[in-house]
């Protein structure tokens, strides 16, 4: 592999346009192409689609343990490497084959099976309650910063058994590491040791959760190996859910076809998801596989302990499969976006149903929800691995928040006071503190906004209203 030939996956040309990037690499190298990572690191990108599923169904020519990388065994990769996240070797399925990943993965899909799917809807639908109220009297938001990069770790943190507050830290310190930025390995220890104290609680006061089940599972995983799958859940499932749901809601505002065939009935919300999943999806490319031996692929000489990236978004584009990429692809899931073979993402359904629920609830608050400006201000940010929206101005007719409601496990309908009573004892722990550079103290509330969300509040419940104002009588006003 020529340096001079080695396109930098870490420049501009791909921060600017990766599908273009991708488009000229094809062009020039096939459906295989050389390209370098950060800290000149080699690796090769695959652009076709054939190219794409050939290496993920035969492990034993391109493993999936990052120990066969010749960077690995030679020690070459700096310890401060923002690469290391990602593709350094740790103990759980994503770095496994063979009968260790049999173990692994029956534990993480066994574990997740045991997820309630519509109880999963219920907690989607009342954290995308909970976000609209924030901001459904403004008349406008942001639905990424506010919405979609919200939610699933929201969903994603209760799944797995951590306490709501963390969500918010969480995802800062996900998406940082996902990028390779200079604090990536500061933010992976945040991560970690947020799961460690999970897994610390759930040991000795076990619950209803993923952390539990898999502390408990027949295949016993060692604490680390549940730490690090819990890890893999909240990372992969929390990037590419946000990615999804901001791409699906991008093209609801924006495409008529979208917009007019959920309108009319003629084509459902799943139909529009998987649609972007072909063109537009949440990671644009995987890394890696390694390869066992000295090979070809796409008439590229591979060489023993080569790092091979997945170019997902390159591959769902190949002419090769789609000669008319406009033609639609509505109910066919034969996209890479979930990657393939026996590594193919187990948790994709949920992030199916995260975006489809969030989405549908959210037009069903604010139906005449529209984009606020052109959609040629939209901007994006590209990585290496993903291609995500900025952001998402929109703008709708002002509402009251809704006070909603949820069932307990009898099926009786619970205000949020009698839930607030019912809660458990035990009280949650203290998030850690977060390492990367982000504020951690949210902005100030506009003193007007305040204002408005108080009398909000009096319409809503007035009985409510008056005991609190009784109560700072009797207080004397100290409340």
């Amino acid at each position: 592999m020529s340096e001079g030939a080695m396109t930098d996956l870490f420049g501009p040309e791909n921060a600017k346009d990766p599908m273009a990037l991708y488009e000229r690499l094809r062009a020039e190298h096939g459906a295989v192409a050389p390209v370098r990572l950060d800290g000149d690191v080699p690796a090769w990108l695959l652009l076709g689609y054939r190219e794409n599923l050939e290496v993920t169904r035969t492990p034993s020519r391109f493993s999936r343990d990052s120990r066969h990388w010749y960077a690995w065994k030679e020690g070459t990769l700096p310890p401060d490497s923002p690469l290391l996240p990602v593709v350094g070797w740790q103990p759980m399925c994503t770095f496994a084959d063979g009968d260790e990943h049999e173990r692994l993965r029956a534990a993480l899909t066994e574990s997740m099976g045991r997820l309630d799917r519509r109880g999963i809807r219920r907690h989607i639908t009342r954290f995308t309650h909970q976000l609209v109220n924030d901001f459904c009297a403004d008349g406008e938001a942001d639905l990424v910063a506010g919405f979609a990069q919200q939610l699933p770790m929201l969903v994603l943190t209760h799944l797995l058994g951590m306490p709501d507050e963390y969500g918010p830290r969480l995802v800062a310190a996900t998406r940082d590491l996902m990028q390779g930025t200079d604090t990536a390995l500061r933010s992976d220890a945040y991560v970690t040791e947020a799961i460690q104290s999970l897994v610390d609680r759930r040991r000795s006061a076990p619950a209803e959760d993923l952390a539990s089940w898999l502390l408990d599972h027949p295949s016993e995983l060692t604490e680390e190996e549940v730490v690090q799958h819990l890890r893999l859940v909240l990372l992969t499932g929390n990037e590419t859910t946000t990615n999804l749901m901001a791409n699906t809601l991008r093209m609801v505002l924006t495409d008529p076809r979208f917009r007019a065939s959920l309108a009319g009935g003629h084509m459902t919300l799943p139909d529009a998801i998987e649609h972007v999943l072909w063109n537009e999806p949440p990671l644009t490319v995987i890394p890696g596989r390694w390869a066992t031996g000295d090979t070809e692929l796409g008439g590229q000489q591979i060489k023993a302990g080569d790092m091979l990236l997945l170019g997902l978004a390159a591959g769902n584009v190949d002419p090769a499969i789609r000669p008319d990429i406009g033609a639609p692809m509505y109910g066919n899931r034969s996209h890479l976006s979930f990657s393939g073979g026996p590594h193919e993402c187990p948790g994709q359904d949920i992030g199916r149903a995260i975006t489809d629920t969030a989405i549908d609830t959210l037009l069903l608050r604010l139906p005449d929800l529209r984009l606020a400006v052109p959609e040629s201000e939209l901007s994006w940010h590209a990585t290496w691995i993903s291609r995500r929206l900025e952001a998402l101005p929109a703008e709708f007719s002002p509402r009251r928040a809704q006070f909603e409601f949820m069932e307990d496990t009898s099926g009786t309908t619970l205000s949020p006071e009698i839930r607030a009573r019912r809660l458990p004892k035990e009280e949650p722990p203290a998030a850690p503190r977060l390492p990367v550079a982000v504020s951690e103290t949210p902005p100030p509330v506009p003193w007007w906004r305040a204002l408005w969300r108080r009398l909000l509040g009096r319409a809503a419940d007035p009985a409510r209203h008056e005991a609190d104002q009784a109560r700072q009588q009797d207080s004397g006003g100290r409340d």
